[in-house]
């Protein structure tokens, strides 16, 4: 069973994708699409990538909490970033909304990113 979850307090979808996807009745595998550091309102942050992957998480957040689910549930997440040279300033903000044991993560620069974003984060969780 797959449903389709949607929330107001992250941005609506860009193309032809979800916000996020639930699987499952009882252990649910949750695919959260790309967040970009969009506001709820569109608003795309770009001028600090730290306030940028704040906004990106809290977006990634948003769309968990729509399936009942937290940031302690994330078991996979992935990275992009259009500046590689960013990773270490991205890793202090990514410590902050995940604790030990860490999720299996990817980070990886890009060519382009959507909307000219600085990053963009996808996950998926178990509950």
């Amino acid at each position: 069973m797959k449903n389709k979850l949607v929330t107001d307090q992250a941005p609506a979808a860009v193309g032809p994708y979800s916000q996020g996807i639930k699987i499952g009745d009882v252990s649910e595998l949750i695919f959260v699409s790309g967040q970009l550091p969009l506001t709820a309102g569109g608003e795309l942050i770009t001028d600090d990538i730290k306030v940028a992957a704040r906004q990106a998480l809290s977006n990634v957040r948003a769309v968990l909490k729509t399936a009942g689910a937290k940031m302690d549930d994330v078991v996979k997440a992935t990275v992009y970033l259009a500046d590689i040279a960013d990773f270490t300033a991205v890793n202090e903000v990514y410590a902050e909304f995940f604790t030990a044991p860490y999720p299996a993560r990817a980070a990886f620069a890009v060519k382009d990113l959507p909307k000219g974003a600085p990053i963009e984060i996808e996950v998926i969780a178990v509950r």
